[in-house]
């Protein structure tokens, strides 16, 4: 029996900058298992080796229950390294976003 991994012939690799990051117009993102997945909650916690983080939809619009009820779809794992390139990231979209819209409050 063979695996298919070993038949395939590797791709070479994309070059990389002094960062340590694939140069930009070198990454294709395949989307075939991409899902869409709408989330107005997260929250995160951290050890020394990775950070997670949980998002989820708050369903209760009426605050003046006593508990508040989320329910959670993902939890993100990642090492710290890629949790701040995802930092990083974010405050760049937030930048542009609020260039082309307007400042956010909050």
């Amino acid at each position: 029996m063979t695996d298919s991994k070993t038949d395939q012939t590797e791709e070479p690799r994309a070059p990389r900058t002094p960062q340590g990051t694939v140069s930009p117009g070198q990454v294709k993102f395949n989307t075939d298992q991409l899902k869409s997945t709408y989330c107005n909650v997260c929250n995160g916690s951290s050890t020394r080796e990775e950070v997670v983080i949980n998002f989820g939809v708050n369903e209760n619009w009426d605050m003046g229950g006593k508990k508040l009820e989320v329910d959670l779809h993902h939890r993100i794992v990642m090492s710290p390294f890629a949790a701040k390139r995802l930092r990083d990231m974010i405050n760049r979209l937030i930048d542009e976003h609020e260039t082309r819209y307007g400042k956010l409050e909050g």
